[in-house]
């Protein structure tokens, strides 16, 4: 199964985001706010993108998606990590 590794960030109204997060926390993992970011597959990215086209007012607001190829992504963190990963066993 092929997958994408996706980070969405957005700059919406305020009514909707909640509504986006709530969406998002389904898909993929809260980073800080108004950034997300994990491992989807392609019909799962396209499901995530038309979703998203419809819970917003796409002539006001915006989302942006960046595809990484995940052997490429290094993360540095300045400062606090808003919402570690942890590892539960």
């Amino acid at each position: 199964m092929v997958t994408i590794y996706i980070i969405v960030v957005y700059d919406i109204n305020s009514k909707y985001v909640n509504k986006i997060h709530k969406y998002l926390r389904t898909h993929i993992t809260w980073i800080q706010n108004s950034v997300f970011e994990g491992e989807v597959t392609k019909a799962q990215y396209n499901k995530i993108k038309q979703d998203l086209k419809e819970l917003i007012n796409t002539e006001k607001d915006s989302i942006i998606i960046y595809e990484v190829p995940e052997k490429y992504l290094k993360k540095t963190i300045i400062g606090t990590e808003k919402n570690p990963i942890e590892f539960i066993i």
